[in-house]
């Protein structure tokens, strides 16, 4: 099997653990809030990439002697800085699609969040990003799916729609922030940092407002850890070996099947159906994502200026 093939493979288990990931997130919100099921899933996946973190420091042991102290001042100024908008920014995307979940399918969740890669080359511009045209077709035939999605036929919007809707523009600003941090440090202390924060701050509002109790965290624990562990550390590791050998078009393609993974976890573990209206949403957002991410010619590949999006949930 060659690296192409391997490469797929790895960037398709991503999509899949990323897409069931809903699914859990939904059933884990059965017992707890929003906000404490944020807050723990965050927190056990940022220990988890610190797991990661020690073993591949323990590899690199070497490497890590040759650095200066001052590059080691300047790496712990950039991860304070890029680890705490990170982390503050992913703490609205990670809540606001929490919050919608309550009262939105999985799958719909799944299709209204890809939004994100649509919004992140428009947002793009105010950076002085390129956008191509099939960008703004993208977006075009986004908004419209979203009106099948969102819209009903008495022309009103759900709130828990609204909500992810929203929380949709905070995941396209944070690969934005993640494209300006990651590479000037190490991207997984980035993440454990930023999950860190985040995690804490969703506890903070978690204790203020709201109730738990040992036997509701229990009964959560298992589509806790499979977010925390799976979605954030062991998703993440699949996704950093298969962008090793595929371009970020192609791999942002595949990634953004997790929505039509969604769709089918949602109707196999929790009997979720679309209306034809939905189904026909759904084809437009996919189509969409698809549209967004061609290149408007082939030297488009070689610019360093368009964001790569390498994020999810």
């Amino acid at each position: 099997m060659n690296n192409t093939a391997k490469s797929t493979i790895c960037l398709f288990i991503t999509a899949i653990i990323w897409g069931s990931a809903f699914v859990a997130q939904k059933i884990g919100m059965d017992s707890i809030s929003p906000f404490y099921f944020s807050a723990f899933r965050m927190i056990l996946g940022a220990a988890a990439l610190c797991v990661m973190l020690l073993i591949m420091n323990i590899k690199n042991k070497e490497d890590l002697k040759k650095k200066t102290e001052e590059k080691k001042k300047k790496e712990r100024k950039i991860l304070l800085t890029g680890g705490s908008l990170c982390g503050i920014v992913i703490f609205f995307a990670f809540n606001l699609q929490q919050l919608g979940l309550v009262s939105v399918d999985a799958g719909k969740t799944g299709f209204i969040t890809a939004l994100y890669i649509i919004l992140v080359p428009i947002m793009g511009i105010f950076l002085k990003h390129r956008t191509s045209l099939f960008t703004w077709l993208g977006a075009l035939v986004g908004v419209v799916g979203l009106y099948f999605l969102c819209i009903t036929e008495d022309f009103s919007v759900h709130p828990g729609d609204m909500t992810i809707m929203i929380g949709a523009f905070f995941w396209a600003f944070h690969i934005l922030c993640i494209d300006y941090f990651a590479p000037k440090i190490n991207v997984l202390k980035l993440n454990a940092f930023q999950f860190f924060v985040a995690g804490f701050l969703s506890l903070i509002i978690a204790v203020i407002f709201d109730d738990i109790s040992l036997p509701a965290i229990l009964t959560a624990a298992p589509a806790i850890c499979y977010t925390a562990v799976f979605s954030t550390a062991i998703a993440y590791s699949f996704q950093a070996l298969g962008q090793k050998h595929l371009n970020p078009t192609v791999a942002s393609i595949i990634l953004s099947t997790e929505a039509l993974f969604a769709v089918v976890f949602g109707g196999v573990f929790l009997g979720e159906t679309l209306t034809y209206r939905e189904v026909i949403g759904c084809g437009l957002m996919f189509t969409a994502v698809i549209l967004a991410q061609i290149p408007p010619k082939k030297k488009a590949e070689k610019n360093t200026d368009e964001p790569k999006i390498t994020e999810q949930e």
